[in-house]
């Protein structure tokens, strides 16, 4: 049997609940090449609580690079990896950013 990381688990636990969440559509400015597959566009997920363990709120909103290479890879889809986040074009970590914290910040944040 494999072990799962604690993003996988994060990531299925997501899927699992994923009717209803919201989701932002990013378009990257420049594509993650993994092996011969090209990542072009991610799909975030708004985060669970169970997505935002091991990170402030405050750091998320912040968009404090650390705490986004944690919590990204658990509601991304094609789910990120850590070093993906770390290679990332800073513009593309600054957009999947930006729509974390405007799924924190909720529906009165919008207006």
């Amino acid at each position: 049997m494999e072990d799962k990381t604690e993003n996988q688990i994060a990531a299925e636990e997501a899927k699992a609940t994923a009717p209803g969440i919201p989701t932002k559509q990013i378009e990257l400015d420049t594509p993650i090449q993994r092996g011969k597959s090209t990542i072009e566009e991610v799909t975030v997920r708004k985060p669970l609580s169970g997505a935002l363990r091991g990170v402030a709120l405050v750091d998320l909103l912040n968009m404090d690079t650390r705490s986004l290479q944690k919590v990204l890879p658990r509601i991304t889809e094609p789910a990120l990896t850590e070093t993906d986040c770390r290679d990332m074009d800073p513009a593309d970590l600054l957009q999947l950013g930006t729509a974390v914290s405007n799924f924190l910040l909720g529906k009165r944040a919008e207006g």
